[in-house]
């Protein structure tokens, strides 16, 4: 059995998602020297599965490569990307307040997607899920979507909203996983990890 993973994420929610779980983790984050923004771009045509799955391939590949040139104790890697959608429309981290109050009222009054992929891989093997959950939201009136914008807790976030969050006030359903619109599908996780040697 594994005693550890390399968690390639900077999201604290992923940390909190894999103690509850119990799989003790040390972070492999990227260093100055990679633009690990650059990997989150979206491309024309893109579909927001196809996206999501792409970004954390690619995050995996950087994170195999940074464990290779730091010379790091081997273990498997554990990537992760969440992205939000309306419809096609893929709702990334928002740019300032003016792209998180378009991006939360398009999801006002609404079922949206959100879809998180989960990736693993040690020296000799690779595997991925992805989770797809809906959410919908109530009504939102401006001033509710400016306050919650005051609070700066859209900035940094896919969708500009976090479910454990203030933002969890206008969650009138949800169908699918909560930890994955979290940032981390719990039961995909450990059903990965078990190829990798942990026990649940």
């Amino acid at each position: 059995m594994n005693k550890f993973l390399y968690l390639a994420s900077q999201s604290p929610r992923r940390r909190q998602l894999l103690e509850q779980i119990g799989v003790h983790h040390e972070l492999l984050l990227p260093g100055a020297d990679e633009d690990a923004e650059a990997l989150e771009v979206v491309h024309a045509n893109d579909l927001p599965q196809s996206y999501c799955a792409r970004v954390t391939a690619a995050k995996l590949d950087a994170a195999l490569a940074r464990l290779a040139a730091r010379g790091l104790p081997p273990a498997p890697i554990l990537c992760a990307d969440t992205t939000v959608a309306v419809d096609d429309l893929i709702l990334g981290k928002p740019a300032d307040a003016a792209d998180a109050a378009r991006m939360l009222g398009l999801m006002s009054g609404r079922s949206h997607r959100v879809i998180t992929a989960v990736a693993v891989a040690d020296a000799t093997r690779r595997a991925a899920a992805l989770n797809i959950s809906q959410v919908e939201f109530a009504p939102l009136s401006a001033a509710q979507i400016a306050r919650y914008i005051a609070s700066r807790e859209p900035f940094g976030k896919a969708g500009a909203y976090a479910i454990q969050s203030q933002a969890a006030a206008w969650i009138v359903k949800i169908a699918g996983s909560y930890s994955g619109i979290m940032g981390l599908p719990l039961f995909e996780t450990a059903s990965l990890l078990e190829q990798f040697g942990f026990e649940f």
